[in-house]
């Protein structure tokens, strides 16, 4: 499985709290359409193993390949936030960032026929609204390394419990 290799934030999913009800990708397409549609959503559940569900969005890669193999230049990397930006009069939909994407976090409009991806929800103050509605908070807003930290923490506290 590939690793994001950002120093970005990004909507990360902790599979142990997530029970797969899609409300991430309901609310996301609410967010930007203004329907309740799955298939326009820039968040995806995905069943990892039988039993476990995950979610997956943009990863912000630093030197993002969806950028570098984008043959007309219609993707940006915001240098603060790591966001991708699509410049709608530039795509045409070729689909190379998809092919580039190691997390399938891009998708093809089926209206405008042109690249969409996560942007974190820039626009709304509250920010992703995929992590603020997810009712078993299982998203949420991190970078790798706040990721690892708690990774380490967690593994700490169990040996602690184990030594009793």
């Amino acid at each position: 499985m590939p690793t994001s290799t950002s120093k970005y934030r990004y909507v990360t999913c902790d599979a142990t709290k997530c029970v797969g009800c899609q409300l991430c990708e309901y609310i996301c397409s609410y967010a930007k359409t203004g329907e309740f549609n799955t298939y326009r959503s820039r968040i995806r559940t995905v069943r990892a193993q039988e039993i476990l569900v995950t979610a997956v969005t943009c990863r912000t890669c630093e030197d993002a390949p969806c950028v570098i193999a984008c043959p007309r230049d219609s993707l940006t990397q915001d240098a603060l936030t790591g966001i991708i930006h699509i410049d709608a009069g530039r795509c045409d939909g070729c689909t190379w960032c998809i092919e580039a994407c190691d997390f399938g976090a891009i998708s093809i409009n089926p209206g405008t026929k042109l690249a969409e991806i996560c942007d974190q929800c820039e626009d709304l103050e509250e920010g992703p609204q995929c992590v603020k509605w997810c009712p078993k908070e299982a998203l949420e807003l991190t970078t790798p390394d706040q990721r690892a930290q708690e990774a380490r923490r967690k593994l700490a506290i169990q040996e602690v419990i184990g030594a009793r």
